[in-house]
């Protein structure tokens, strides 16, 4: 009796004992799928973000604009992906106003209106990053529905207005931001030099106006606001959605305000940035419109000369609807407002060539904005004379990963070359 009853203790010990082995492997697959799962989720080089997720995005969002805030909110709140093991290779770093950029590939403004999910972008990879369009006052900016897609041109069609939380929350968001950044337990975060917080990567403020704004006072609060927290200021003058704005590229009428936002930038350095600087000077460039004809553009070059800004954003969106469109749906693409996307490459790469002739003998910075999609569209931009160049409705409609891609194949298509990104900009004006 006492051999049966010890040998079925001893044999139950045994079958326990031999279960926990299985039970640890079983844990330790759990965690390792777990852990896969994050990093393919939460890597953005992972085709799920523009095969499954944006597209998901978009189908319970019909209404596009209700799909931007949801891409905003997560990008906000770290639950979108980003660019692991982002290291770019020295062939793509570029020298921009005194510094150098880890990469030519910027997000353009729009996305951000009020800079609340800045680390969130940065993450996916971009060397540049701009926020805004800003203004004094809160404003609703126009009606909505304001925000279209037009997806088989993977194209929007946007009459924002100038929709903005306005100054002061823009500059509470910022404030937060660099806070948080100085008082982090991590010595290393403390010594940034940037306002993007990141090392080699850059962070533009986006100013307009109010709708009722006065044309020149509000650009000025603008650069007194946000210059000790940008480093680059960008006067939106272009935007074909708020009443009068594009009347501002008039060349004496530009050359004015631009002469205006100059002088306070300067009579401004020396009381230093947010991080500590005793002195900061931000870069200024204007933002155009890419469906002028070439005697306006000459002249918007002429006023950048005359003002002594830093340089030229060449484009906004277009009010031109391109025969080429693929959407057949009128009603759709008659909608007022700006078009950007695929579609409005070819307007903004021709308006870049232009400015580009007028500005060889000058330190202008011209910067490549609308229709860019690729690594082979970007290195168009920069041979056409773009120093760098910025992202938008391809992000969206792409994902995240869209940036590593366009980094990947400028990669490839420099090595064949057997050039650098530096050597490349303005290539096809020699």
């Amino acid at each position: 009796m006492f051999s049966r009853t010890f040998f079925k203790s001893n044999t139950s010990h045994v079958l326990r004992s031999s279960m926990l082995p299985v039970k640890g492997v079983k844990l330790g697959l759990g965690l390792a799928a777990g852990c896969f799962g994050y990093y393919y989720v939460m890597n953005s080089r992972s085709a799920i973000h523009e095969y499954v997720i944006c597209p998901l995005i978009r189908f319970v969002t019909p209404d596009a604009e209700n799909g931007h805030k949801l891409g905003i909110w997560c990008l906000k709140y770290g639950l979108a992906p980003k660019l692991f093991f982002d290291k770019d290779p020295e062939l793509l770093h570029v020298n921009v106003f005194g510094k150098t950029l880890t990469n030519p590939v910027g997000c353009a403004a729009g996305l951000d209106k009020d800079a609340e999910a800045i680390d969130g972008i940065l993450s996916g990879g971009f060397g540049y990053m701009e926020v805004g369009t800003v203004t004094p006052l809160s404003q609703p900016g126009n009606p909505r529905p304001r925000f279209f897609r037009l997806p088989k041109d993977e194209a929007v069609i946007n009459r924002y207005g100038f929709n903005s939380a306005g100054h002061e929350v823009m500059f509470d968001n910022l404030m937060q931001r660099i806070s948080k950044f100085v008082n982090s337990y991590s010595s290393k975060d403390k010594q940034a030099s940037n306002l993007s917080l990141n090392e080699n990567k850059l962070l533009g403020i986006n100013l307009g106006k109010n709708k009722t704004g006065d044309e020149v006072q509000d650009y000025l609060k603008g650069v007194e606001r946000f210059q000790s927290l940008a480093d680059v200021l960008v006067i939106n003058v272009s935007s074909p959605n708020t009443p009068g704005l594009r009347d501002l590229q008039n060349e004496k009428k530009l050359t004015n305000l631009l002469t205006q936002i100059v002088k306070k930038r300067d009579s401004l350095i020396d009381q230093g940035n947010a991080l500590g600087a005793k002195e900061h000077k931000p870069p200024i460039l204007v933002k155009i419109a890419p469906d002028l004809a070439e005697p306006a553009l000459q002249s918007i070059v002429e006023a950048a000369k005359t003002s002594k800004i830093d340089g030229i954003i060449v484009s906004n969106t277009t009010i031109e609807r391109p025969e080429t469109l693929k959407t057949t749906d009128n009603q759709l693409i008659n909608q007022p407002g700006g078009l950007s996307g695929k579609p409005l490459k070819i307007y903004s790469l021709n308006a870049l060539r232009n400015v580009a002739k007028y500005t060889k003998d000058s330190n202008l910075v011209l910067v490549g904005c609308g229709g860019i999609s690729s690594g082979k569209d970007a290195i168009e931009f920069a041979k056409a004379g773009a120093t760098f160049v910025q992202v938008y409705t391809a992000y969206a409609y792409k994902g995240p990963g869209l940036i590593a891609n366009i980094k990947d194949e400028i990669t490839e298509e420099l090595q064949k070359e057997g050039k650098t990104w530096t050597e490349i900009i303005g290539s096809d004006l020699k």
